[in-house]
């Protein structure tokens, strides 16, 4: 498989915070070090496990200025607003603060059609000349980014890969199918769903796991990568009560608090996020103590 930006391992980084709420850069770059050393291809700040919903615009920038400056892997510095006005600007000062590319949620709450989808995304494409990943989540925006919408995007030089966490592997099997002659790649957007999507013609995942098990879910997909699939399968089913557990309660709760149990920061949140329940936080010591 050609290695690109957007093939392998991206851990979602969370956003690490003082007790007073404000953003621990200490720790933030402390964390972008340990991924990096443990053989990602590139890691992925501010995106929603880093809860950039959120910073403010200032806190944003200074999250990236900080991974930036913390390791040479790329960095690929989630930028997107339900208001496109918006996410030009934010994706504009991503580039000026050092990012290699950006992702881009779909807007959410106000759900546009697809015509007005893919002008959202195509202006932030034409005004904004980085590599851009679009990203369909519908569990988060409420829409999902229909398969034409993402197949025409993929025709455009800046937009270069598509995030799927839409849990429906025959529309990423469509993505990845009718643009597979693009400079384009689908990458998997839920931990549980990588195999499959590597299966159908994906390149790699935006990972929430690789927080805490980088090495682990680099091993998988290199497997995956090389046509080992069997070999990646026993991966896959190593991590699976990992991948579960972090989602018993909203991302980046679960994940917070199982880089606390392995002593990576303190499990603290901006409201309105809280944290974890005790039941979920015994599931995580026990899940982490297995692997």
């Amino acid at each position: 498989m050609t290695r690109t930006l957007t093939s392998g391992v991206f851990p979602a980084m969370v956003t690490p915070f003082d007790a007073d709420g404000s953003i621990d850069h200490d720790q933030l770059a402390a964390d972008a070090r340990r991924l990096a050393d443990a053989g990602v291809d590139g890691l992925v700040p501010v995106g929603s496990t880093g809860e950039s919903a959120t910073l403010t615009h200032d806190e944003h920038i200074d999250v990236i200025e900080t991974v930036v400056d913390a390791v040479d892997v790329p960095v690929i510095a989630g930028a997107g607003s339900n208001a496109t006005h918006e996410a030009v600007s934010l994706s504009r000062r991503a580039a000026d603060a050092g990012a290699d590319a950006l992702l881009l949620i779909s807007p959410y709450y106000n759900r546009p059609e697809p015509a007005g989808m893919e002008a959202h995304y195509r202006r932030i494409a034409d005004e904004v000349d980085i590599p851009q990943i679009i990203y369909n989540v519908p569990g988060r925006t409420g829409r999902n980014i229909a398969v034409e919408t993402a197949v025409s995007l993929a025709e455009h030089e800046n937009i270069v890969g598509y995030k799927a966490a839409s849990g429906d592997l025959g529309r990423i099997g469509e993505v990845a199918e009718r643009t597979r002659d693009e400079a384009f790649d689908v990458l998997s957007g839920d931990d549980a769903m990588t195999l499959p999507t590597m299966a159908a013609g994906g390149t790699g995942v935006i990972s929430v796991a690789a927080n805490v098990e980088p090495e682990r879910v680099v091993e998988m997909v290199e497997r995956a990568r090389d046509d080992e699939y069997a070999a990646a399968r026993d991966v896959h089913h190593e991590l699976g009560p990992l991948f579960r557990a972090l989602f018993a309660e909203t991302n980046p709760v679960p994940v917070k608090h199982a880089l606390e149990l392995r002593g990576h920061g303190t499990a603290t949140f901006r409201d309105p996020l809280s944290p974890a329940s005790e039941e979920t936080i015994d599931r995580l010591e026990s899940v982490l103590a297995e692997l």
